[in-house]
């Protein structure tokens, strides 16, 4: 893993993505401590994210409140 500075990182930057697209990791650094690295995107799976968004939205549509009016509730938090 290379390390840069920020001043030299800023003035490469596109050399330093075009490192980071092949799969390196860089870190850089200002006055001489780590503040960021930069990493290749990891890929995911569109399909599983909408399922795992679908699967969310059908367990929020099971919940209710019971007898408790939303409203209700607003106001007795606005109350303390």
């Amino acid at each position: 893993m290379k390390t840069y500075g920020a001043f030299e990182a800023k003035n490469r930057l596109s050399e330093l993505l075009a490192r980071v697209e092949r799969g390196e990791e860089i870190i850089i650094t200002r006055h001489g401590h780590a503040v960021a690295r930069l990493v290749p995107t990891a890929d995911f799976d569109r399909e599983a994210v909408q399922a795992a968004i679908d699967k969310i939205k059908e367990l929020r549509s099971q919940q209710t409140l019971g007898d408790v009016d939303l409203k209700e509730l607003v106001n007795a938090g606005r109350r303390y």
